[in-house]
């Protein structure tokens, strides 16, 4: 799910006003965009890329690795099943508002086919100095930098604040996987901590949570298990409590899916969790220093 610079990139809506200018800014900053999708205007070309009826036809005709979605909730499902059965690897699926069923049967298909769904509702993913997918400042440098910090939120808009601040802090990133608001994401929290456990250019990770749902305690069983430093900051300690609010998914189940269930979950795997996202960036840096001279006194000791 870390985008590569040599992925292959599918913009399925991009001649559209918001698929056209995000196609460019995705050209500028290295995003290898192969082609679009759309029926109607099939055989012409569009940001200086081929554009095709549909991703089949895209992939029959030199092929891609991960496709994006500017399509309207309506034509979400389709578009999205089209992408998958043709192969993609990835789908990032930046559409909200997606009827429930439709998310299902999208997910379903993903699973049979072994696709990777991002979203929906996701802001996308940004691997700085490669490339980036979706509708993230990549291109900001005062938000991006290339680094060693994986970021993983649900919020495109909170994910931006983090990473202005790891930034700011004199840390830049290894990846940011946007998982998406949608009460049904293809990519947990658990699963993009997965991913950055096991990539070799993540040092640390920064994991920004959300009120409602139990993702973050479930992530906390992989915490537990790296050695990797992770800090956190979790939105929606002031919500008045029985009160929906934020993401879809915000629904706190029992004590599941409480501020404070999440706080205790991660603390107790070893993560720091800190008020405020501003407080990260020194948080990272006591977590960084303190598994430092742990990793020297073991190259003493043996």
């Amino acid at each position: 799910m870390i985008v590569r610079k040599s992925d292959r990139v599918l913009v399925q809506g991009i001649t559209g006003k918001q698929g056209t200018f995000w196609t460019e800014q995705m050209q500028a900053y290295g995003t290898s965009v192969v082609g679009g999708v759309n029926p109607k205007k099939a055989g012409q070309s569009h940001c200086g890329v081929p554009i095709f009826a549909t991703a089949k036809e895209a992939m029959a005709n030199g092929g891609f690795d991960v496709s994006v979605m500017f399509i309207p909730p309506a034509a979400a499902k389709a578009a999205a099943i089209d992408a998958i059965e043709a192969g993609a690897k990835t789908v990032v699926c930046l559409t909200e508002h997606i009827p429930a069923h439709d998310v299902m049967e999208m997910h379903a298909a993903a699973a049979e086919h072994g696709t990777r769904i991002i979203g929906p509702n996701t802001a996308g993913i940004v691997t700085p100095g490669e490339g980036f997918v979706g509708i993230m400042p990549a291109f900001n440098p005062r938000v991006f930098q290339p680094g060693r910090v994986g970021v993983i939120s649900r919020s495109g808009s909170l994910g931006t604040l983090v990473c202005l601040n790891l930034v700011r802090g004199g840390h830049g990133q290894s990846a940011f996987l946007g998982i998406g608001g949608d009460p049904m994401i293809g990519t947990t929290t658990k699963d993009a901590l997965a991913a950055l456990i096991d990539d070799p250019g993540t040092d640390a990770i920064a994991l920004v949570g959300e009120i409602g749902g139990s993702m973050e305690e479930e992530a906390a069983e992989l915490v537990a298990k790296t050695d990797k430093p992770v800090v956190s900051f979790i939105a929606g300690r002031a919500s008045p409590p029985g009160k929906k609010m934020g993401h879809a998914g915000a629904i706190v189940t029992g004590d599941r899916g409480s501020y404070a269930s999440k706080r205790g979950a991660l603390e107790r795997a070893g993560a720091v969790v800190v008020d405020v996202p501003g407080d990260l960036p020194a948080a990272l840096d006591a977590l960084m220093a303190e598994a430092a001279k742990r990793s020297g006194a073991q190259r003493l000791a043996d």
